[in-house]
C-alpha cells in the first residue's frame, strides 16, 4: 500500500464507533480495507485509498452506523448444567453451548465459533460436532473473524444450516453483513459480553513466563476447572487461568490472586467502544444469550451442581426458544424468572464504567520497557482478607451445602 488512512467514520479519532467486528474488510468488492492493530493493541479497519471505489458499502454494512433490528420478544430465562460431566469439565461454565449446538446440528451444519492457537483467537468452522470442543470455552481476547461472514453467507446460499456463536457485536456485524441474504438456517448465539481486553497484558505475561521458565505459552485456559479427572476437581467458583507452557509445565492461579482479573474488571484495559456499547441491554441481537449462572447460591442454589458450572440461557426469539426447548433433553434445570436473574447480570444491564485511569494503564501496557510485574505491581489490586474468607471460608460452596442440609431437613 501506497497511502493508507483510518476509514471516514473514524476520522474524528473517535475509537469508540468501531467494535473490530470486521465486517467491512468482508464486502470491501476491491479488497481495500485491511484490519490493523492500533498502539493499545486492537483492531481497526484501514483503508488503501488508491483501491477504494467509494462505493459506499463498509458505511452501509457497519453495525456502527446501522445497528441491525433487535429482538423485542419476551424473554425466556433458563438456568442449569449439562448432563455429562465431560461436557462441564470443557466448558466455562454448565455446557449450554454444548447443548445448542446438539440440537442445532442435525444434518449438513457448520458452526463457527471462537478457536485458540497459542495467545491467538480467531473464528473457526466445524462440519463434525465431535469437534466442538475446539470451540467451547470461553477466549477473553477478541477474535480475528477473517472471512469468516463471507463463509457464512456461502453456507447459507448453498444451503447449509449455520451456527454462529461470537460477542454481541460480532452478532450484530454479521447480522448487518448479511442483509438481503435468508437467515432461517442461521442460529445467532452470543456470550454475555463483559468487554473485550487488549491483548498487550498477555503477551507480556509470555514474557514473563519465558524470561522465568525458559518456554512460551503453548495453551491458555482463561477459566480452567482444574486437570483433574475427577468432577471433585471441578472449581467453577474459582475461576482458575491454567497455563500449558511448551516444556509441559503447567501453571494455574485462582482468580482472586491473578493480575489479569484484577486490572480487567477494574475497566482498565478494555477496547474503547466498550464503555458505550449499544448491545448492552435486555434487548439482544441473538437468538440466544449464554453466560454464568451468577447468583446461583443465592436464588436457584439447586442448580448450583457441585461447583461444576452453571449456565444461564436467555431465549430472545422464537427460533432460539424452539432450539432450547429440543436442547432442554441433555440439560438438568428449570426456568428462571427473567427479572431475577437480570439482577446477577450487569452486562445485560448497563455498559461497563470507563476507569478514569485507563489511558494510563494503557500507555504503560504498550511500553515494551515496563515489565508484567511492574504492571502487575503498579495496576493490580491484592485482596483483603475479606475477600479470602468470603471466597475460601465462606463462599458459594459453603452456603450451598448449609441450604442442602437444611433443605433435606425440611422434607
Amino acid at each position: 500500500m501506497n497511502r493508507v488512512e483510518i476509514m471516514d467514520y473514524l476520522s474524528t479519532n473517535t475509537k469508540s464507533e468501531c467494535f473490530g467486528c470486521e465486517a467491512c474488510a468482508q464486502i470491501c468488492p476491491k479488497s481495500a480495507i485491511s484490519i490493523l492493530e492500533d498502539q493499545e493493541g486492537f483492531r481497526y479497519p484501514r483503508i488503501n485509498t488508491e483501491l477504494c471505489i467509494n462505493c459506499g458499502l463498509c458505511h452501509k454494512i457497519c453495525p456502527a452506523n446501522n445497528i441491525p433490528e433487535v429482538s423485542k420478544e419476551k424473554k425466556y430465562a433458563y438456568g442449569g448444567h449439562h448432563k455429562s460431566k465431560n461436557v462441564r469439565r470443557r466448558s466455562t461454565s454448565g455446557g449450554a453451548f454444548t447443548a445448542v449446538a446438539q440440537a442445532w446440528c442435525d444434518e449438513n451444519y457448520v458452526v463457527y465459533g471462537a478457536a485458540s492457537k497459542g495467545l491467538e483467537v480467531f473464528h473457526y468452522g466445524i462440519d463434525d460436532i465431535k469437534k466442538l470442543a475446539v470451540i467451547c470455552k470461553s477466549k477473553y481476547s477478541q477474535s480475528r473473524i477473517g472471512n469468516t461472514f463471507s463463509k457464512i453467507k456461502d453456507d447459507l446460499k448453498s444451503g447449509k444450516k449455520v451456527l454462529f456463536s461470537g460477542t454481541p457485536c460480532q452478532v450484530a456485524g454479521l447480522k448487518a453483513f448479511l442483509q438481503n441474504t435468508d437467515t432461517t438456517n442461521l442460529l445467532l448465539v452470543e456470550v454475555i459480553c463483559e468487554g473485550v481486553p487488549t491483548p498487550h497484558y498477555i503477551r507480556k505475561l509470555d514474557d514473563h513466563i519465558f524470561s522465568k521458565y525458559g518456554s512460551r505459552i503453548k495453551k491458555l485456559d482463561y477459566r480452567s476447572k482444574g486437570y483433574k479427572k475427577s468432577i471433585q476437581s471441578f472449581k467453577w467458583d474459582f475461576q482458575k487461568m491454567a497455563l500449558e507452557l511448551e516444556n509441559g509445565i503447567i501453571l494455574e492461579k485462582d482468580r482472586w490472586f491473578n493480575p489479569y482479573w484484577s486490572i480487567w474488571l477494574d475497566h482498565l484495559m478494555s477496547r474503547p467502544s466498550c464503555y458505550s456499547c449499544p448491545f448492552a441491554t435486555t434487548e439482544r441481537q441473538a437468538d440466544i444469550s449464554l453466560g454464568d449462572l451468577w447468583g446461583v447460591h443465592i436464588y436457584c442454589p439447586e442448580l448450583y451442581g457441585g461447583n461444576g458450572g452453571a449456565s444461564l440461557i436467555i431465549c430472545n426469539t422464537e427460533k432460539g426458544k424452539k432450539v432450547w426447548q429440543a436442547a432442554q433433553k441433555n440439560f438438568c434445570g428449570h426456568e428462571l424468572d427473567f427479572d431475577t436473574a437480570l439482577k446477577y447480570q450487569g452486562p445485560m444491564r448497563k455498559t461497563i464504567d470507563k476507569n478514569p485511569r485507563r489511558e494510563q494503564c494503557m500507555h504503560d501496557l504498550a511500553d515494551e520497557n515496563m515489565s508484567y510485574k511492574s504492571i502487575c505491581d503498579k495496576w493490580a489490586k491484592k485482596p483483603s482478607l475479606k475477600l479470602l474468607f468470603q471466597k475460601y471460608i465462606w463462599g458459594n460452596r459453603q452456603k450451598v451445602f448449609c441450604w442442602n442440609v437444611l433443605h433435606n431437613i425440611k422434607k
